[in-house]
């Protein structure tokens, strides 16, 4: 199947030669230091704050090599964007540390180095390109431990073009006993803006009916305003006739009372090429305040199972506020489904503006209660919750 490239005057080349450059013609296979990089590299940008600005005025004059309409681009296969690439955590220990108790980027950096590898001009040194993470369809968990002293490979490519948007798919595997095991396996949605990252279009065709069917523009269907129902009239107090009297029902918790808050201020040093906040750096720290509100509501530790529909809304710029709301929404046997809301504030403006959502599946080590809504908003929370839980439960199966 063939896709089509985002720049015009491009010429074929193989992802392995576009990857690895020198390193290839030895037969090695890059790691993640090199994977970051291949990609200052090719947007040019550096490890120097101060040169901020001068990297934004050379990348401005990169316009010119955009190309007006896709249909003068030539087309691509998928194994042109093909690329793989180690992080070698068994036979260089002096990594294990920094991977150890963080849940690093890689896997974002990964996926935007494949779409510049299926976007490439070799004609050029830089690419006019500026691409970056819009969503993170899923990402669902093989396994349950991730090992610290044991190999990992990560290998990806294109799946899907849109007009500016990209679909990569990624997998990860981790070489135990002689050979490797699926670690996870991921699916991003990149989109293509211009050299100073402004504009974009993301084709959202393979997702309208997710969107139309959001609980944010639609009502909720027959069997889920009967579930809400039943929920309700569990918290009813039979020895009063009122609707106002509520009790909590046995092995259960107020939704009211299963969520965490935390505040991040957004330094320069999670900065990614184009001077915004990393992307991976705020799927980090939402994991973590999710991973402790389903720790803290459970009583145990709890294991990632999937992570599903980050949209990324707005960019967080640098020296943000970022404020960061956890709400365990659903619950069923061992399992806990937790959303992550997170918006940034202006604190001259006072304004908030949403920049991610984020959807976690854990698994705990014991059934877990049962988490009640009291208001309609909360109910709506609920049943979304449902909804995404159930999603990651069908691919699982």
């Amino acid at each position: 199947m063939l896709f089509l490239s985002v720049l015009k005057s491009a010429v074929s080349f193989t992802c392995r030669k576009f990857s690895m450059g020198q390193i290839s013609q030895q037969g090695k296979v890059p790691d993640m230091a090199e994977v970051r990089n291949r990609l200052r590299e090719i947007v040019g940008a550096s490890t120097n704050w101060q040169d901020h600005q001068q990297v934004l005025a050379e990348r401005a004059s990169l316009s010119q090599y955009l190309a007006p309409s896709q249909d003068q681009l030539p087309a691509k296969r998928m194994k042109d964007s093909m690329i793989e690439a180690h992080l070698p955590l068994g036979s260089q220990p002096a990594l294990r540390e920094k991977y150890l108790n963080s849940h690093n980027s890689d896997l974002d950096c990964l996926e935007v180095l494949i779409c510049y590898s299926h976007t490439w001009n070799e004609e050029l040194q830089r690419s006019p390109l500026s691409i970056v993470t819009a969503l993170v369809d899923k990402i669902d968990m093989r396994q349950n431990i991730i090992y610290p002293d044991c190999d990992i490979k990560c290998t990806g490519h294109v799946t899907w073009v849109g007009k500016t948007s990209i679909e990569a798919t990624m997998h990860m595997s981790q070489y135990q006993d002689g050979a490797y095991t699926d670690v996870l396996d991921a699916t991003f949605v990149m989109v293509a803006r211009d050299p100073e990252n402004k504009r974009y279009h993301i084709n959202k065709t393979r997702r309208v009916e997710l969107s139309t069917a959001s609980l944010l523009k639609v009502a909720p269907t027959a069997e889920e305003r009967t579930l809400v129902h039943n929920l309700f009239l569990n918290t009813l107090d039979t020895r009063r006739v009122s609707f106002r009297g509520r009790i909590l029902p046995p092995n259960s918790v107020w939704m009211e009372d299963a969520k965490f808050k935390g505040l991040e201020i957004c330094h320069p040093e999670e900065r990614n090429i184009f001077n915004r906040i990393f992307g991976g750096f705020l799927m980090r720290k939402a994991y973590e305040l999710g991973r402790a509100n389903a720790c803290a509501f459970a009583g145990c530790r709890p294991t990632v199972v999937a992570v599903d529909d980050i949209l990324f809304r707005k960019p967080v710029e640098i020296g943000s506020l970022l404020l960061l709301s956890s709400q365990v929404c659903y619950t069923e046997g061992m399992y806990v489904q937790v959303r992550v809301h997170s918006e940034v504030l202006d604190p001259l403006t006072r304004q908030h503006n949403t920049t991610n959502v984020f959807h976690f599946t854990f698994h705990l080590e014991k059934d877990v209660p049962a988490v009640v809504p009291q208001s309609y908003g909360e109910s709506m929370l609920y049943l979304d919750g449902k909804r995404h839980f159930d999603g990651t439960m069908r691919n699982h199966c």
